[in-house]
């Protein structure tokens, strides 16, 4: 095994054990409503104090192995990393707003960038127990059985889950999902969408749309799409990475008649 492969590998491993044991965290809290309050980042952007208690834990577990790896979370806790050193970027808990009402629809989400290369995308799922997991040219899985994407072959057969947030406002939300609706697809929006992702991975959805996501919820949901067979565009192209940038994701069959309906701007048929 070569040294990149091996970093790889030691690197996908301490992933998903580590996605595990935040899960089972935030799961206890999850689980005890009383320990925790719920506070706002701004209009409908919930936080907890279990969100940084969860990316603490990850942090301490990655860098605590990989000391010399940059890190990137959602609620703040940025380490830059070496030159030329892997880089972590997580979201603690995808799904917050579910999290904070008691809707059991959240998960912990890794991903690890080699360069601007998606190497490793680890998803957990704590209350179904279901890990989803890939690293570049491995193919996606989850709990250990091989992923792919649906065959869905016409938009008017498909269910397409339709991201929302306040940063690209209404009129885009809105407009995304008129098009997308009268081009025949029925829409959801369960609130996570790093889950949203790995259900496309799954076959579970036919497609994600966004009109703009940041890195930490999509990066590892991104990889385990394209690693199931699926498209995903460019999304750190620009300052995707840093800035977010608008995502569609989707079982090869609709692509084009997807990227067209959602009409977003930056993503190419």
């Amino acid at each position: 095994m070569t040294a990149e492969a091996s970093a790889l590998e030691n690197r996908f491993l301490a992933a998903c054990a580590v996605a595990r044991e935040a899960g089972a965290l935030a799961k206890r809290r999850f689980l005890d409503r009383k320990s925790f309050t719920v506070g706002f980042k701004g209009p409908q952007d919930f936080i907890t104090e279990v969100d940084g208690e969860v990316e603490k834990l990850i942090r301490s577990r990655l860098i605590g192995v990989f000391a010399k790896d940059g890190f990137i979370g959602e609620e703040g806790g940025v380490a830059p990393g070496g030159q030329g050193e892997p880089s972590w970027v997580v979201d603690p808990i995808d799904g917050t707003a579910n999290f904070a009402r008691g809707t059991p629809f959240y998960c912990v989400s890794i991903a690890c960038l080699f360069g601007r290369d998606i190497g490793i995308g680890v998803i957990y799922d704590p209350m179904l127990d279901e890990l989803f997991a890939a690293r570049r040219g491995g193919g996606a899985t989850l709990n250990g059985v091989a992923l792919k994407v649906s065959e869905t072959q016409a938009l008017d057969r498909a269910t397409i889950e339709v991201g929302w947030n306040m940063r690209a406002g209404s009129e885009a939300f809105l407009g995304a999902l008129a098009r997308i609706i009268a081009a025949g697809a029925g829409v959801i929006r369960a609130g996570s969408g790093a889950l949203g992702l790995a259900y496309v991975a799954a076959g579970r959805r036919d497609g994600y749309v966004e009109n703009h996501i940041k890195a930490w919820d999509c990066l590892a949901g991104i990889l385990l799409v394209r690693e199931a067979g699926g498209y995903a565009s460019d999304f750190l192209a620009g300052q995707g990475l840093s800035q977010g940038n608008p995502l569609i994701a989707t079982a090869p069959g609709i692509r084009e008649a997807l990227v067209a309906a959602a009409a977003m701007e930056g993503v190419a048929p």
